[in-house]
């Protein structure tokens, strides 16, 4: 099969993109015009990437990732690239899709500028990012409001 890996575009709300989000955390309601705002404020930042796998057969969104720069004072002024939301569709795991879009972002971050790439995931899922060149260090903190 011949997936696609591109950038997020708006059609993608109706080709599942939601859903596909849906099987990594909580989405919420929001409206058409909701996301289209959220679309064009995220799309116009030189500092924000989403990247979708999809399924020219079925015209489906199957799998996304998104690359989050940071601007640092720090190494020169440099940029941290954050990635987020990495998920691919339950029915279409083991075909390296996740690869493929971590690999793009990657790619992505690089030519960005970015001096180093932050990933944190859950223990189960860190075999999987050592595939794809990331490598352990520290320890993520977090708090939610």
């Amino acid at each position: 099969m011949d997936f696609v890996v591109r950038d997020l575009e708006k059609g993608d709300f109706s080709k599942g993109f939601p859903g596909i989000l849906g099987q990594l955390t909580t989405v919420g309601e929001a409206s058409q015009e909701t996301l289209s705002d959220r679309f064009e404020e995220i799309t116009s930042s030189p500092d924000y990437k989403i990247m979708v796998v999809e399924d020219p057969d079925s015209n489906k969104i199957i799998a996304t990732a998104s690359l989050l720069i940071e601007r640092k004072f720090i190494r020169s002024c440099g940029k941290a690239g954050h990635i987020e939301d990495v998920v691919v569709d339950q029915t279409y795991r083991g075909k390296h899709l996740g690869q493929r879009v971590i690999e793009a972002l990657l790619v992505a971050a690089k030519e960005a500028g970015c001096y180093k790439v932050i990933l944190d995931c859950a223990e189960a899922n860190a075999a999987f990012y050592e595939k794809c060149g990331l490598t352990r260090k520290e320890v993520q903190m977090v708090k939610y409001f």
